[in-house]
């Protein structure tokens, strides 16, 4: 009996070690660090680590930009950021509501957390939801994961803090509350999900594409220098906009044509994929969960034409 209990303890302690992020944050501008994940999908090897967060160094400690899938990924950002900087995490941002950039909020419990007021009450509304999702898609991952709320809501302006000034813009393209950050001090834009980059879009929570359009718009704007999307690679020019506006208009222009013609889904969730889309990472698998997303809205603006 006593050799059974070891065995399973060492089969325990073995599946654990198994459980490693492995995170390898990168300095990418004068005191700004990324951890760039995968852009597959969700998944029980990767433990749901699919997903850019970054952080910023000031005089006052470490500014942390989302938290990530889990309460161990959590954890290990944690761990990585004070072996990179050797100083203590002051506040963590949180760009959107969705599930691979704030279910690791648990590790950042004792500073303040701050978010939108729309991504507040939408993490409230559905994080649990999200959670048990998370925990059936990447199973042993998620162990010990449970929904932290923010404790202090953010506003579109500026944010100093501790020497270094952030712009903060409040949009809606992908989540209908949806922050993106610019450090002023090196041009470094954390876009958040309004931009993806050789990786399909997701879509569950837009207000509608033509606002996801505008968002871009007033990203594109600003004085950056270097991108940093939600998910994919960082970039120095305007690529990732292009893509982003090509995919959305494709995206849009297949449901408006297919509601125009009284086209039932699933021919939808069958339309060829444009060969200049070949290399973005999931688009079958994107497109036929944005048809079931948004179709129904597009067959209703259609019905109410006259």
């Amino acid at each position: 009996m006593r050799w059974m209990l070891l065995l399973l303890s060492l089969a325990a302690g073995l599946a654990q070690a198994g459980l490693d992020y492995r995170l390898q944050p990168r300095q990418i501008a004068d005191g700004v660090w990324l951890l760039e994940g995968s852009t597959a999908n969700f998944a029980a090897d990767n433990g749901g680590n699919i997903v850019n967060l970054g952080f910023v160094e000031t005089d006052d400690g470490v500014l942390v930009i989302d938290s990530g899938p889990s309460r161990r990924y959590g954890e290990a950002l944690r761990q990585s950021i004070e072996k990179a900087t050797g100083k203590p995490v002051t506040r963590l941002l949180l760009t959107h509501h969705h599930p691979d950039h704030v279910l690791g909020n648990q590790a950042f419990a004792d500073v303040p957390i701050a978010a939108l007021p729309g991504t507040s009450k939408l993490l409230a509304e559905q994080g649990d939801a999200m959670a048990e999702n998370m925990y059936r898609l990447v199973g042993d991952w998620m162990r010990g994961t449970e929904v932290v709320l923010p404790s202090e809501e953010l506003h579109e302006g500026t944010l100093d803090i501790g020497g270094r000034r952030l712009q903060l813009l409040a949009l809606r393209g992908h989540t209908g509350a949806d922050l993106a950050i610019l450090d002023e001090r090196t041009g470094v834009l954390f876009a958040g999900d309004l931009l993806f980059y050789q990786r399909a879009l997701t879509t569950p929570n837009t207000p509608g594409l033509e606002v996801w359009q505008a968002d871009l718009d007033r990203l594109e704007a600003l004085p950056w220098k270097l991108l940093v999307p939600g998910h994919g690679p960082i970039a120095t020019d305007t690529a990732p906009f292009a893509q982003m506006r090509d995919y959305l208009g494709w995206l849009d222009g297949l449901l408006r044509q297919g509601a125009a013609q009284g086209a039932e889904m699933n021919e939808l969730i069958r339309a060829p994929i444009p060969e200049r889309f070949a290399g973005v990472s999931l688009s079958r698998y994107e497109l036929i969960r944005s048809v079931s997303h948004l179709y129904p809205r597009y067959e209703r603006d259609a019905l109410a034409r006259p």
